[in-house]
């Protein structure tokens, strides 16, 4: 223990906990949004884990119930991967018979992607859980905040997110 009741690891401070001191309201919002978003995501898994899906995998068939077959190169821009890591999400969710790939009947060397009727009892099983999780987030905000928030972040993506 230091002189402050608190433990050393090493010789050197603890680290600091999530949501406080660098980490908490005073640090670098760019840092503050990437632990939310890390965060959000090991909750995500974390809530889908028996349904069989991560939550990149739950994005991509969310993206597939919004909008029907796409191509790997839509559903990459839409789910912010890249397309080698959405090719892999792709390979997976076809192996365990959720989405199938069939040639795009203009474009044949296009693959478009759609749901199979287990892809869509899937989805709708884990679109629950995630609902919950983002029913968490908001606990504590009114209304105005709310869209305050939704506002914030959306104009964010716009304008730093390439066209």
């Amino acid at each position: 223990m230091n002189g402050k009741g608190k433990a050393k690891r090493g010789g050197r401070a603890p680290l600091v906990r999530p949501g406080e001191g660098r980490r908490g309201q005073g640090g670098h919002i760019g840092y503050l949004l990437r632990q939310a978003q890390g965060a959000f995501r090991l909750a995500g898994d974390a809530a889908l884990a028996d349904t069989g899906l991560t939550l990149p995998q739950y994005g991509v068939l969310s993206w597939l119930v919004i909008e029907g077959a796409l191509s790997g190169a839509e559903l990459a821009r839409l789910s912010l991967q890249t397309p080698q890591t959405l090719d892999s999400v792709i390979k997976n969710l076809e192996r365990n018979g959720l989405v199938a790939r069939t040639p795009d009947p203009v474009h044949g060397r296009i693959l478009r992607v759609a749901l199979t009727e287990e892809g869509r009892r899937r989805v709708a099983a884990a679109k629950r859980r995630i609902d919950a999780l983002e029913r968490r987030l908001t606990v504590g905000l009114g209304p105005e905040e709310e869209r305050a928030v939704r506002a914030w972040l959306a104009a964010v993506a716009r304008d730093l997110l390439p066209r």
